[in-house]
């Protein structure tokens, strides 16, 4: 099967610059009318994109003062988007680590059901101290704990599933049997985190079990991915880090018996367009001049564990001296990691720093025009550094409509990226197999 591009569509606030809630050129729309992410969706339904992805936050952000989030649950609201959507692939983010399995199973099967086969689970350990408290804890649950926990998570999830044989449901109302008993099985699973029996109470989804995305790329975040993930989002600054990390993925999920195809990299892009480079800079740097540094300080405290840097004068080159140690961050470990390496290459002020991860928070920004944002997409698809790009706009809707009238026909030009859909499922559009069942 000939290798072809994976768009996916990343909704977050009206943008995915830090301004972005503040700009003219972005939806006027309430982050709570559900019209809003309906209209997102048919957009990129309309571009031919693979999938639409919701992430999550567990508690509420300090920085809401000044900062607009994504508040509606992303569940809920994949389902009220999959009746306004007929074939693109809906990826929702749910924790192991605020939640049940047998909870999280019965959710994402019937979205499954409802959508036809269109759902992804993006599968997060979450890292928020402020979410610990909101479910009974006073501290953060450890970096290796999470994981550890995560696993057995994934593994009772995935039984769960496949409980139901394709076969079980006959539906025969002539003979009166519904279903075979003997095709529908317990899982009788008892672990160090969950005790669950099973089986299922609904019978097996249409692509059998939804696709499992994740988006951990620490030493322990790319293990798992190599064991489950289906579709990998990672933020890369650079495409040689990219590449990097596209190899070792691929590497680590050979040795777990899979192939490569079948674990799809796509790193974050967040590109501001415009018809000249010129005028794509002056967008940008309206969008930077939009920002409050108060609100970036407070969320690099939030990837760093609640480390406090409110001591660091804004315009101080910083060194890496100034951050914890990645490894000791109990939080997001993969993301101080590349914030930490960007400051070691860059040289930046705290200033600087967080105006750069205003643009989309440790992923790779960009401005330029239509046909550069092509290059750039078509040279690290070609080179080893991603099977695709999760798409960030820094506005929406404009710089999606914009991606999709202009960069989306140069790829469909170039060989790239689909003309129509070929499949009904998200598994289709991500050319993954269908999982068997062992019963």
């Amino acid at each position: 099967m000939t290798r072809q591009l994976h768009l996916n569509l990343f909704i977050q606030s009206r943008g995915h610059h830090e301004a972005s809630w503040r700009h003219p050129e972005s939806s006027a729309l309430a982050l709570t009318d559900i019209e809003y992410f309906r209209d997102l969706a048919r957009r990129a339904e309309a571009g031919l994109f693979d999938s639409i992805f919701l992430a999550d936050t567990l508690a509420l952000m300090d920085t809401v003062a000044h900062a607009a989030s994504t508040w509606l649950e992303p569940i809920t609201t994949l389902a009220a988007i999959a009746g306004s959507t007929c074939r693109i692939g809906l990826i929702a983010t749910a924790s192991t680590t605020y939640s049940e399995p047998f909870n999280l199973a019965r959710q994402f099967g019937s979205l499954d059901h409802i959508s036809g086969g269109r759902v992804g689970w993006n599968i997060v350990t979450s890292w928020l101290a402020a979410a610990a408290r909101n479910y009974g804890g006073e501290s953060l649950v450890s970096h290796d704990e999470r994981y550890e926990r995560g696993e057995e998570f994934v593994q009772v999830v995935k039984a769960l599933w496949d409980s139901w044989a394709d076969d079980a449901v006959l539906d025969d109302r002539a003979s009166g049997h519904y279903a075979r008993a003997e095709r529908i099985r317990p899982i009788d699973h008892a672990g160090k985190y969950y005790r669950v029996s099973g089986p299922l109470n609904m019978p097996r989804g249409p692509q059998g079990r939804p696709v499992f995305v994740q988006a951990g790329s620490s030493d322990t975040g790319r293990r798992f991915a190599a064991r489950h993930a289906e579709a990998v989002f990672t933020a890369q600054m650079e495409k040689k880090t990219a590449q990097d990390f596209y190899a070792d993925l691929k590497r680590l999920a050979i040795a777990e018996g899979r192939r490569p195809e079948h674990v799809l990299i796509l790193p974050g892009l967040s590109p501001v367009l415009a018809s000249t480079e010129a005028e794509a800079q002056r967008l940008a740097r309206d969008l930077a001049e939009l920002t409050e540094p108060e609100v970036g300080r407070k969320r690099l405290s939030g990837r760093f564990g609640g480390h406090d840097f409110s001591h660091l004068p804004l315009d101080r080159p910083l060194t890496p001296e100034d951050f914890p140690d990645p490894g000791s961050v109990q939080a997001a470990r993969s993301r101080t990691e590349v914030i930490v390496g960007l400051v070691r290459r860059e040289n930046y002020t705290l200033r600087q720093l967080l105006a750069y991860l205003a643009g989309a928070r440790g992923h790779f920004t960009t401005a330029g025009t239509p046909e550069q944002i092509a290059d750039l997409i078509e040279d690290w698809f070609n080179d080893g550094a991603a099977d695709g790009f999760n798409l960030m706009p820094p506005l929406l809707p404009s710089m999606l409509d914009v991606f999709i009238a202009e960069v989306v026909p140069l790829l469909q030009k170039r060989g790239l990226f689909r003309s129509a859909y070929e499949g009904k499922t998200l598994r289709d559009h991500f050319q993954l197999p269908r999982p068997t069942v062992p019963i």
